[in-house]
């Protein structure tokens, strides 16, 4: 479980094409820290196992549902990645339960750059609106973010600058995609209410 706290802006160094995979290799010195075979490391969202370590990179095999269901396919040598290690029993509970299981894509729509914060409009995949309310959480390239607005098919999100300056947010350009996970609690709650209020349900 991860918490939607960035913990470093990483690096892709190396993509290899495996045919119905891909091999991604990673630097960063943080979540590398101490990193050994089989351990998961979120990148931008989605939760990785880590194949081999080595000095301040890390290797991932990323298979083609996950490169299809997230914008993982459009990373490229030089990329700049979110990355953040699960959290550890008993820590503090920074954003909110990020599972790393991302749900779908969105697109930067429009960034409104202000004084001190920065309005970003994103484009929000019909199936996932339901679950996205005003004042709720959602994680963008898997950082843990409180929605603004919530539309039918948008969100926006305020960003401070130290959330500029220390993730990916702060270089996403308009046409850019992003990786969505929405609220796990919202899609239990849901489930729930189908099941106890369809035909038949135990009482």
């Amino acid at each position: 479980m991860f918490t939607g706290i960035v913990e470093e802006l990483g690096e892709v160094t190396a993509v290899e094409d495996l045919g119905d995979a891909s091999r991604f290799r990673l630097r960063g010195p943080v979540v590398t820290e101490g990193a050994k075979h089989g351990d998961s490391i979120a990148v931008n969202g989605v939760c990785l196992t880590v194949v081999d370590h080595e000095g301040d990179e890390f290797t991932a095999d990323v298979m083609a549902e996950t490169l299809n269901r997230s914008s993982l396919g459009s990373l490229s040598v030089g990329s700049r990645v979110n990355l953040e290690r699960p959290t550890a029993v008993g820590a503090r509970l920074g954003g909110h339960i990020v599972q790393g299981h991302v749900d779908g894509t969105g697109q930067v729509l429009e960034r409104k750059p202000s004084e001190h914060w920065e309005i970003v409009r994103i484009s929000l995949p019909a199936d996932l609106a339901r679950y996205v309310v005003e004042k709720g959480s959602i994680t963008v390239d898997g950082i843990s973010l409180t929605v603004v607005d919530a539309g039918l098919d948008h969100f926006t999100v305020s960003l401070i600058p130290t959330t500029l300056a220390l993730t990916t947010l702060g270089l996403k350009q308009p046409g850019d995609p992003v990786n969505l996970e929405v609220d796990i609690v919202a899609k239990y709650v849901e489930r729930l209410l189908a099941t106890t209020t369809s035909p038949g349900a135990a009482q």
